[in-house]
């Protein structure tokens, strides 16, 4: 387990145990065929409780997949848990959602509602809201097949949609990381359970779906072949197929109920997670971190759409008008 990990995890663990945050709630919950001091028995309590209900009933409408199974999981380090904590309290706050965007990026004067969330699985219209979570394209544009909320395809964390000065419409994604940190492991090679050992089936499927799209992109760098390449690894692997992801989006814009213009990639990551932030991919001849081995491959045009930012600096602008939900967030992911 890395350093970060398991000083969260013995401080997560703690306030459950010695504190109210959770509401009491039990850990030790079955994880892996083992009870847990980690995980806990009551798991809907792992979501702030001003939410808790309403996310339910969202993920619900929408026929989103929870990570690992069909309710909120009970894990404190997880990373879905954490940014729904964070922002879908503001979703229907178009000032708030703006202020926060203003806090990266001062050239945006409007968020819009998200279209994704305008009619639900049951065909129930609905008022969407300014953030949208598990967003997926309407269309398969990368080669995965029809895309499902949460699950088994390119989704996003969160998605803000934004006007810029410029006039033009910016997707802006969010991808939410908490304690993750990854082992070098190619997911180019990957094979299949129901093929042959050393068929690469996985592998092979990955390369098909994205090599061409990769190639013919603006804002990833072209290589002569993409077996083994960063772009197979972790979390390089999740960032390229998102970038992907908005760049054909634009390109299918008239394909899609959420249109727009351009992107901003926003990777949230807490600076003191090290194992991820520092780590040498030395496989690939990198020692210079994650941020700037992820950056060589991105050309300029991509590198002007890439921000990593620390998920406490992302919601500063909540501080006075959600003082409750600031005060919750403090105390559960940042006091030490």
């Amino acid at each position: 387990m890395s350093d970060y990990r398991e000083q969260e995890r013995k401080r997560q663990s703690e306030l459950a145990q010695k504190t109210d945050i959770f509401e009491h709630s039990d850990t030790g919950a079955i994880y892996r065929k083992i009870g847990r001091d980690f995980i806990l028995k009551s798991n809907e309590k792992n979501l702030y409780k001003e939410i808790r209900e309403n996310v339910m009933q969202y993920f619900k409408d929408f026929g989103i997949s929870w990570w690992g199974g069909h309710i909120p999981s009970g894990h404190l380090l997880s990373s879905q848990i954490a940014c729904l904590n964070h922002l879908f309290l503001l979703k229907n706050d178009p000032e708030m959602v703006l202020d926060i965007l203003k806090n990266i990026c001062d050239e945006f004067k409007e968020v819009l509602p998200i279209q994704c969330d305008n009619k639900t699985k049951k065909e129930e219209l609905r008022e969407p809201g300014y953030v949208a979570f598990e967003v997926v394209s309407d269309m398969d544009h990368l080669n995965e097949e029809q895309p499902k909320r949460g699950s088994n395809c390119t989704s996003i964390d969160a998605l803000i949609l934004a006007k810029h000065k410029s006039d033009k419409t910016f997707l802006i994604l969010i991808e939410w990381k908490y304690t993750e940190s990854y082992a070098s492991f190619d997911k180019s090679l990957e094979d299949s359970k129901d093929m042959e050992k050393g068929n690469q089936g996985k592998g092979k499927e990955r390369l098909r779906r994205y090599s061409t799209l990769i190639n013919d992109s603006k804002y990833l760098v072209t290589k002569d072949g993409y077996r083994s390449s960063l772009y197979f690894q972790e979390p390089f692997y999740q960032l390229m197929r998102q970038t992907l992801w908005a760049e054909q989006m634009i390109v299918n814009k008239n394909k899609e109920r959420i249109q727009a213009d351009d992107y901003l990639h926003l990777h949230v990551v807490p600076s003191e997670n090290k194992d991820l932030l520092s780590h040498n991919y030395r496989r690939f001849e990198m020692e210079q971190g994650m941020e700037v081995a992820w950056r060589e491959m991105l050309t300029e045009e991509g590198n002007k759409r890439y921000l990593r930012i620390d998920p406490q600096e992302l919601i500063q602008p909540i501080k006075n008008k959600y003082s409750e939900l600031y005060q919750y967030l403090t105390r559960r992911y940042y006091n030490k």
